[in-house]
């Protein structure tokens, strides 16, 4: 990242957060990889506050691989600027926006999902929320149009845009908002596109907003 770049995405919002929203299978290609159903509204789950982290340049993480295939899910993360109504709109929604990685204990969460048992083990564990730099918001039709990408150890493995997503940031907003409540401070992260996959311990992954890399970091076994 060069020192310009650093200049425009030198501020987090990891420190500052209430509520983590989630949303699944959001971009339609990512719910067939993974033979899912594509959804007919909004499919919400939380991750605790605690599992959200800064990365910088290089940041290293640890994770638990030794649980089974750990997943990759690079996503748009909104920052939730005041309290929402239900008139309330986009871009009087989101103070800030960054890029994440909603990482995801895969083999836990199908042993999950066949027993019915909610996702915390697969979704919640610590550093599995990691978010970068705050990207300059300069409204809901600019983050539409941006590409971003997820590169590990140099290979773009999941690309997208938010033009993608099934569900579009304002009808994420206000179904969150009706359905659970959205304040200042609450996050979330929109869905991931298609192209997930497992990491290892030593790779880099590198989050692109508009080519330039906002964030990366080099993935370690937890011990």
């Amino acid at each position: 990242m060069t020192h310009q770049q650093a200049s425009n995405y030198e501020h987090s919002f990891a420190a500052n957060i209430r509520n983590v929203y989630c949303i699944g299978r959001n971009y339609k290609l990512h719910a067939l990889e993974l033979g899912n159903d594509v959804p007919t509204k909004p499919m919400v789950f939380m991750k605790p506050s605690h599992s959200v982290v800064p990365i910088g340049d290089r940041t290293p993480l640890a994770l638990p691989l030794h649980q089974g295939a750990v997943h990759h899910e690079i996503e748009i993360v909104l920052y939730i600027g005041r309290e929402i109504t239900p008139d309330t709109q986009v871009d009087e929604a989101i103070e800030a926006v960054a890029l994440g990685l909603d990482f995801t204990l895969r083999d836990v969460q199908e042993t999950l999902k066949t027993k019915g048992h909610p996702w915390l083990p697969a979704k919640g564990v610590h550093n599995s929320g990691p978010i970068t730099n705050t990207i300059p918001f300069e409204g809901a039709q600019q983050v539409i149009r941006t590409p971003f990408a997820l590169l590990r150890n140099g290979e773009v493995v999941q690309q997208g845009t938010a033009a993608d997503m099934i569900f579009d940031l304002q009808q994420l907003i206000q179904f969150v908002a009706s359905n659970y409540g959205l304040s200042k401070g609450d996050v979330i992260f929109t869905g991931t596109p298609a192209g997930v996959g497992a990491v290892q311990a030593g790779d880099v992954l590198e989050l692109q907003w508009n080519g330039e890399t906002i964030g990366s970091c080099v993935i370690e076994a937890k011990q």
